[in-house]
């Protein structure tokens, strides 16, 4: 069964720095993608950040310039790495990841976590 596991959110200072790590295991396919969303109270989630199996990166204009996303292809974990925060930053941060399997492509979600940021 595939499994993502977010951790590494806390409440942070404005201006401040957060690593969010996604742990991928059970995985019976080849991941084509995987990627940080945010949801914050009462908006939609929106993409944060990806990274495909190629290793192309693309952000969200928001966080450009900010955000890295990063990967260990050994350890099956995408990291997140989160500079100069700002409190419209504040949401709970959830990874994703397609995994190409039998010509489908099946979409999987870890539980969150969540990254407060304080003005």
């Amino acid at each position: 069964q595939v499994q993502l596991v977010e951790s590494g959110g806390r409440l942070v200072q404005a201006g401040g720095s957060l690593r969010l790590s996604c742990a991928a295991s059970g995985i019976n396919g080849d991941i084509k993608t995987t990627g940080w969303y945010r949801q914050a109270p009462g908006k939609q989630r929106e993409l944060v950040a990806v990274i495909t199996d190629g290793g192309t990166t693309n952000y969200a204009d928001s966080v450009k310039g900010r955000f890295t996303i990063s990967r260990d292809i050994a350890k099956n974990t995408v990291y997140l790495q989160m500079n100069t925060l700002k409190p419209e930053d504040t949401a709970v941060y959830y990874c994703n990841a397609e995994v190409r399997r039998y010509f489908h492509t099946y979409s999987y979600w870890g539980q969150g976590t969540q990254v407060t940021v304080s003005s």
